[in-house]
């Protein structure tokens, strides 16, 4: 069986996303969202009719003192795949600006996980794996890019190669 990478990402709102402060992340969105679906290896993203996922209520348990979260799920086709849009281009850039627009969290916010080519993943299974990570730290159900796991199947002893380039430069 062939596997694709989940990925998901929740964000704490520091304003609401149609405050003044939280304009120019809105303003990027769509560039950033075309540049992943044009990205070599992506498969798939969360999105409603507008083309985001800023709407998608989920994570609200999360949501703590915020104005609220944000979520981001996609799929993609390996680890290299998704790490080389992620540490790259435009997101990277809009990434450096993070803290100007979302809170500094202490725990983990971004969780990868494998999954059966051809499915997609659902927010409440996203929820699943970041509470899992969380609570267990990497593991192969739910894991980081600093700790990547290979799919199941794999070769014993197989590892994903990773980059001191996904240790988040922003």
């Amino acid at each position: 069986m062939r596997y694709h990478l989940a990925q998901v990402n929740v964000s704490r709102l520091l304003a609401p996303l149609d405050s003044p402060l939280l304009a120019d992340f809105v303003a990027a969105l769509d560039e950033v969202n075309a540049e992943a679906d044009g990205s070599p290896g992506f498969v798939w993203r969360l999105q409603t009719e507008d083309g985001n996922a800023t709407a998608v209520r989920a994570f609200g348990w999360d949501a703590r003192d915020s104005h609220g979260v944000i979520i981001n799920l996609t799929v993609w086709q390996d680890v290299e795949a998704l790490a080389a849009y992620v540490f790259g281009g435009r997101h990277l850039e809009v990434m450096r600006r993070r803290r100007t627009w979302f809170q500094r969290a202490a725990e983990a916010t971004t969780a990868l996980w494998w999954l059966p080519a051809g499915t997609v993943p659902t927010t409440d299974g996203a929820e699943d794996r970041v509470r899992l990570l969380r609570a267990h730290g990497p593991t192969p159900a739910a894991f980081t890019f600093r700790h990547p796991f290979p799919p199941p199947g794999a070769p014993t002893g197989a590892q994903v190669e990773t980059s001191g380039d996904w240790l988040c430069p922003a």
